[in-house]
């Protein structure tokens, strides 16, 4: 396969781009798919546990936004190549060095300083390259790529550590953003560099702080980020919960929840890439109503199936892992769609830091309240409440979804191009 065949935009440019995001994001999920069993061997209480993902995602956000706004400048295809590149780095060294909290804690912050810009930068590439008409498509087979990539780590989990233990784990997830950067440097050495001419007079307070239809669709985001964000921190350890109270072994239990987990993320990946084709032929915003009120039911269902069959936890997380996941392109799109292309950059800057800065409490509010309620007679060790704790953000983004659907400024993004 030679450059000659990614002309930028393409199906085969778009293939390989999306096959360099599942081996970089591999590492996004490598601290909560081993969480079961770094927290006995870290020492680590639920709600110290919450504090490295807390950690993780305020360093993501703060990157999100340091990145964002220099792309609007110097352009998202070489932030994008330098961050893959830092990226690999810094998935090594946590591979090598973090064995109990504090090395841990350092260590996945600074990846998560790495790869942060690597997520808005990647969404940039493809705005600037695909035409509206078949972005909500391009940004689900992005997204897609992301779910494939937290299934590999969270199946690869599974094998190691009942084999290896953590550390094999932290390894094999670890050499999946090696593998991303030389796929992103094959497919983007071709890809011009885009930079935006900012017009005269204009400000980022006009394009984007008082343009009403960018802002509900960040407002949106922060609630689906801290349901979602939540979710998969957690996940994995409920999973094994559930595993454990039906009689398996920690470690056996552990492993299972991260193949299980691996299963929900799988079924992200086909919202992703369902939700985005339909969303080129309806709109952005049904799908966004239909996905979010779907993910809200199930967060405030699922952590009270603790105790019952495990085949009926799988199948509603099958379930919720579809919803939770099937309007993040769709946000994606529709940032792009709605904000001048010399403010794209700044308008993601402000969505993720609030959107990942809610990912960030997300967990750490989960785990206190699964502390606080552990001892509660209504059973379940409080996971229910827990996951409660997402449902409220999931009925939020409803809301936003809503008000957003009603806005005549946001015509363009309730219908789709069968209506065009």
């Amino acid at each position: 396969m030679t450059s000659a065949r990614f002309v930028p935009g393409n199906d085969a440019w778009l293939v390989v781009f999306c096959a360099s995001r599942v081996g970089t994001f591999m590492v996004y999920v490598t601290y909560a798919a081993a969480l079961p069993v770094l927290q006995r061997e870290w020492q680590m209480s639920a709600t110290g546990a919450g504090s490295i993902a807390s950690s993780f995602q305020i360093a993501y956000a703060l990157s999100l936004v340091a990145c964002s706004e220099l792309a609007d400048r110097v352009g998202a295809r070489r932030v994008f190549l330098w961050s893959t590149a830092a990226s690999a780095a810094g998935a090594m060294l946590f591979a090598a060095f973090a064995r109990d909290y504090w090395s841990g804690l350092l260590l996945y912050t600074l990846l998560a300083l790495t790869l942060g810009g690597t997520y808005t930068t990647g969404i940039l590439l493809v705005a600037e390259n695909v035409p509206v008409a078949r972005r909500g498509r391009a940004m689900g087979f992005l997204l897609a790529g992301h779910s494939l990539a937290l299934a590999l780590a969270l199946a690869l989990t599974g094998i190691a550590i009942p084999r290896g233990g953590y550390p094999l784990a932290f390894l094999l997830t670890g050499l999946g953003p090696v593998a991303g950067g030389l796929l992103t440097w094959i497919v983007l050495r071709d890809t011009p560099e885009r930079v935006s001419v900012r017009e005269a007079g204009e400000r980022f307070t006009g394009a984007v702080l008082r343009n009403r239809p960018a802002m509900l669709v960040i407002a949106g985001y922060v609630w689906h980020s801290w349901e979602v964000l939540g979710m998969w921190a957690w996940t994995p350890a409920f999973l094994a919960a559930c595993f454990v109270v039906a009689g398996s072994g920690l470690t056996q239990a552990a492993g299972l929840g991260s193949y299980m987990s691996a299963l929900f993320h799988l079924t992200g990946m086909a919202a992703s890439l369902v939700a985005g084709v339909i969303a080129d032929r309806i709109g952005r915003t049904p799908v966004i109503l239909a996905m979010a009120t779907l993910s809200t039911v199930c967060s405030f269902a699922f952590g009270w199936m603790i105790g019952g069959p495990v085949w009926a936890v799988v199948a509603v997380g099958l379930v919720y892992g579809f919803s939770a996941l099937g309007d993040s392109p769709i946000y994606s799109a529709a940032i792009t769609e709605v904000v001048a292309p010399a403010y794209r950059g700044a308008a993601l800057a402000l969505r993720s830091l609030a959107g990942y800065g809610a990912g960030a409490i997300a967990p750490l509010v989960f785990g206190a309240m699964l502390d606080v309620r552990a001892g509660a007679p209504d059973g379940g060790g409080g996971w229910g409440w827990a996951f409660g704790t997402l449902g409220v953000a999931g009925a939020l983004a409803v809301v936003c979804a809503v008000v957003l659907h009603r806005l005549p400024e946001a015509r363009a993004l309730t219908v789709g191009s069968h209506s065009s």
